[in-house]
C-alpha cells in the first residue's frame, strides 16, 4: 500500500520514469491539463506562479488528460510543443494519463483519496482541477478547475 506521495513513479512528458520522492521537500501543485479546454489559458496562470516561487520551493506538475470531452487529443510531444510555443510552459510536464475510471493513474487515485471533491465525491470533473501538497507530501487541498491559479498563491505562500 502507498502510503506517501513519494512512494509513487510517474512517466515525464518524454517518457521517462522518474520517482515522485524527487519533489521531496516542495510544495507542489498538481494539476490535470488540457490543451482545448476552456480553461487552457490557466497555464499562463500557472507558469507566472511557477516562475514567481520555483527559487522558494515549489513545483508545478502538470498531467495531461484527454478524459473530458477529447479536449487533450496530441501525442505528448504536441502537447510538449503546444504548451512551450504557447504558454513557455518550462514547469515540469508528465505523460499523458486517465484521472478517472479503470486506467486511473494510480497517484490520481492516491490524490482523490486523500482530499474528495464537491459533495465528498472522488471523482475529478474537469481539466485543471488542482492539488496542493505540502513540503511532507500531504495533499493539502483540492480546487476546481474554475479556480484560478492566482486565486490560491496566498495558500501556496503560506505552505513556502
Amino acid at each position: 500500500m502507498k502510503e506517501s506521495i513519494y512512494d509513487f513513479n510517474v512517466k515525464t512528458i518524454d517518457g521517462k520514469t522518474i520517482s515522485m520522492s524527487e519533489y521531496k521537500h516542495k510544495v507542489l501543485l498538481i494539476v490535470n491539463v488540457a490543451s482545448k479546454c476552456g480553461f487552457t489559458s490557466q497555464y499562463e496562470g500557472l507558469e507566472k506562479l511557477y516562475e514567481k516561487y520555483k527559487d522558494k520551493g515549489f513545483v508545478i506538475l502538470g498531467f495531461p488528460c484527454n478524459q473530458f470531452m477529447n479536449q487533450e487529443p496530441g501525442t505528448n510531444e504536441e502537447i510538449k510543443e503546444f504548451c512551450s510555443l504557447t504558454y513557455q510552459v518550462k514547469f515540469p510536464m508528465f505523460s499523458k494519463i486517465d484521472v478517472n475510471g479503470d486506467d486511473t493513474e494510480p497517484l490520481y487515485k492516491y490524490l482523490k483519496e486523500q482530499v474528495s471533491g464537491v459533495l465528498g465525491t472522488e471523482l475529478i470533473k474537469w481539466n485543471f482541477t488542482k492539488f496542493l501538497v505540502d513540503k511532507n507530501g500531504k495533499v493539502i487541498e483540492r480546487f476546481s478547475p474554475s479556480t484560478t491559479p492566482e486565486s490560491i498563491e496566498k495558500d501556496i505562500e503560506k505552505l513556502l
